[in-house]
């Protein structure tokens, strides 16, 4: 098990545009009371192999910032995020996977990607969710230890979110790789059994729930 402390702040430092003074007026702020209205995002995490660590709340609360901070102190050979599998478009989606016929098959069904018509199309061709669901299937088809998802199904139909969230669940448990999700939906609880939940607030400190008491 390994701990993570995270701890970033922003400031906010606008340009003084009239426009910007004219906001600045209507709310009744100065220079002084603006720069207090920075955020800080600081909270610390105990972490093991074949966790999976889910990171929610709302819009804008700062789940990417800790998602990001979280990523930075994973060791670059073991760490995969999502967001920078490529998108091929010369090439089938049974072609891109690694493994034989049979392991790539696999691997696409438990992201989502089972019909004939997706899996012998090109990724660049796909829609939003197929694409995201086509990174997954990537990622799972690599040796990457620690993979990270952002946006964590939030472009796909909330029956095949649960499907993929129930496969995640079983592959983090059989294979010891750990997952870091974040999403505004807490649809997906129940499917993914998170070993820890984050919970980003506007104000006040982040919840931190781990699902074993011994983590405490």
């Amino acid at each position: 098990m390994q701990t993570y402390h995270i701890s970033k702040s922003f400031s906010y430092r606008p340009t003084l545009t009239e426009k910007v003074r004219s906001v600045m007026r209507m709310f009744g702020l100065d220079v002084q009371r603006l720069g207090q209205g920075g955020r800080r995002h600081e909270c610390t995490l105990k972490l093991a192999a074949g966790d999976i660590c889910y990171i929610t709340g709302a819009s804008g609360a700062g789940k990417s910032v800790l998602m990001d901070e979280l990523y930075g102190q994973m060791p670059p050979d073991q760490r995969l995020r999502l967001g920078d599998i490529p998108i091929e478009s010369d090439k089938s989606l049974v072609d891109c996977i690694e493994g034989d016929f049979f392991s790539a098959l696999r691997v696409l069904s438990r992201a989502g990607l089972s019909d004939a018509f997706s899996v012998l199309n090109e990724p660049a061709m796909l829609s939003a969710g197929q694409k995201y669901r086509y990174r997954l299937a990537r990622a799972l088809a690599g040796d990457k230890r620690m993979i990270f998802a952002d946006e964590f199904c939030s472009t796909l139909d909330r029956i095949a979110a649960a499907v993929i969230s129930h496969n995640i669940r079983k592959i983090a448990t059989e294979t010891s790789r750990m997952f870091v999700l974040a999403s505004s939906h807490d649809d997906l609880l129940c499917d993914l059994q998170p070993d820890v939940i984050v919970i980003k607030h506007f104000a006040g400190a982040d919840e931190i729930i781990y699902r074993k008491r011994s983590r405490y």
